[in-house]
């Protein structure tokens, strides 16, 4: 057949994406998280520390506060949290916030 099958239920899931993509995110970065899934981007609910967020319904959202961000896509559900760190008077060992697995090369980056 041609095409690929539709995925299993859950495999298709909701996506929370930082700029910077370096985690852990801190506040002082200047964060803005893209909220990636299915459905308009209009129907996007915005959470920090479990209470909804913001008044705007975008996929995007521009950090002003640190805590822990989901967001919440009708098609495809609840995405995994994002902290976001204050990082004032710390020093913070940042990984590509991307999957990582076993082998892979990775750029580590100290932030202070």
């Amino acid at each position: 057949a041609v095409g690929c099958p539709l995925s299993p239920t859950g495999a298709q899931t909701t996506q929370l994406l930082a700029e910077p993509p370096w985690t852990p995110a801190v506040l002082w970065a200047q964060v803005t998280l893209t909220c990636r899934g299915l459905g308009t981007a209009g129907a996007t609910i915005w959470y920090k520390d479990g209470h909804q967020w913001g008044q705007e319904a975008s996929d995007r959202l521009i950090v002003t506060e640190s805590g822990t961000y989901t967001c919440d896509r009708p098609g495809t559900g609840l995405s995994p949290p994002m902290p976001i760190v204050n990082g004032e008077r710390s020093l913070l060992l940042q990984v590509p916030a991307r999957a990582l697995l076993e082998g892979d090369m990775v750029r580590l980056r100290c932030r202070v």
